[in-house]
């Protein structure tokens, strides 16, 4: 539970998360994550996929701003963190309703709604550890 590897895991959420925004935008419903499950091209849909692909790419960036000083960003990053959970519950809400969707978004569920629990807390700990909890 060190400092330093929490910064790595935000580090590496971080880029995935710029990563997989940046496909977003770039490709829409023809990305790699969504052109697998064959996606039509409805321009809604399409327009929806690169908007929150942009949103993930600056959520990715605000991640990486906050890293080096982990410890001494805690709002901003329950902020941002609390975000995925919300964007994680509908996840699960989409597939209730709608049908599970391909593995690669149930995978991102997973993470998204176990997973930040534990970062929270485990941010939270690296904060208290330093004095620093905000």
């Amino acid at each position: 539970m060190s400092r330093r590897a929490l910064q790595l895991v935000n580090s590496v959420l971080a880029l995935a998360t710029i990563w997989l925004g940046g496909l977003s935008v770039l490709y829409g419903v023809d990305s790699p994550v969504y052109g697998s499950a064959s996606v039509p091209a409805i321009p809604a849909l399409d327009s929806n996929l690169r908007f929150m692909g942009g949103l993930g790419v600056g959520l990715g960036l605000a991640l990486l701003w906050i890293t080096p000083g982990i410890e001494r960003h805690g709002s901003v990053f329950r902020i941002i963190w609390l975000c995925a959970l919300l964007g994680g519950i509908g996840r699960l809400l989409s597939a209730g309703v709608s049908g599970l969707p391909p593995m690669p978004m149930m995978v991102f569920a997973a993470v998204e709604v176990a997973g930040v629990p534990a970062l929270i807390y485990w941010q939270t700990r690296v904060a208290d550890r330093s004095g620093r909890r905000r």
